[in-house]
C-alpha cells in the first residue's frame, strides 16, 4: 500500500488563501485539552486580525497563554479539492488606538464586502440589529494580533 501526500503550497497560494478567507479556527492551550473557537478574521498582507468578545473561556485561555495554532480552509462542497493552512504563533492584544481604529474599520468593510448576515454581530458582542458601524465606535471586542508565526503547515488538493 503507497501512502499519498498531499501537496504543499508555495507561499503566493498560501497568501491568497489568507487574503481571500476571513473565517478561521483558533486553538488554545485548554486546561486539559485544546479549546477550537471560529474567528472572523481579515489580513492586511502582514498581519492576521482577529476580534474576539470580552468574555468567555477564549479571553482566559489567551490570558493564560498567548500561543495558539490558527487554521484556514477552503474547500468545494463534496471536498474533491481543498486548501487548508496552520499557522503557528502568539497572539498579542492590539493597544494602539489609531491601529485599533483601521483594523475595526477592515472589520466593518470586510462584513459589508462579503455581505455577511447582521448575524455576525452577535458574535461580536453587539445586537443584530445594532449599526455595522457600531463595531468601529463602540470598543466592545480586543483586537487580537498574529505575531512571531514560527512555521505553516500549508496544503493543497486541486483548489
Amino acid at each position: 500500500m503507497t501512502i499519498v501526500k498531499i501537496p504543499s503550497m508555495k507561499k503566493i497560494e498560501y497568501d491568497q488563501l489568507i487574503s481571500e478567507g476571513y473565517m478561521s479556527r483558533i486553538a488554545f492551550k485548554g486546561e486539559k485539552h485544546p479549546y477550537i473557537a471560529p474567528f472572523l478574521y481579515v489580513f492586511d498582507g502582514n498581519f492576521m486580525y482577529f476580534l474576539s468578545t470580552k468574555y468567555g473561556k477564549k479571553v482566559r485561555y489567551f490570558q493564560q497563554n498567548p500561543h495558539v495554532c490558527v487554521e484556514v480552509e477552503k474547500y468545494s462542497p463534496d471536498l474533491s479539492a481543498y486548501n487548508f493552512m496552520t499557522l503557528l504563533g502568539r497572539l498579542v492584544e492590539v493597544e494602539d488606538e489609531n491601529e485599533k481604529k483601521v483594523i475595526r474599520e477592515k472589520f466593518v468593510r470586510l462584513i459589508k464586502d462579503k455581505n455577511l448576515s447582521k448575524n455576525i454581530m452577535a458574535a461580536l458582542g453587539y445586537s443584530p440589529e445594532e449599526p455595522i458601524e457600531s463595531i468601529v465606535r463602540e470598543d466592545r471586542t480586543f483586537i487580537w494580533k498574529l505575531v512571531d508565526v514560527k512555521e505553516i503547515i500549508a496544503l493543497k488538493n486541486g483548489i
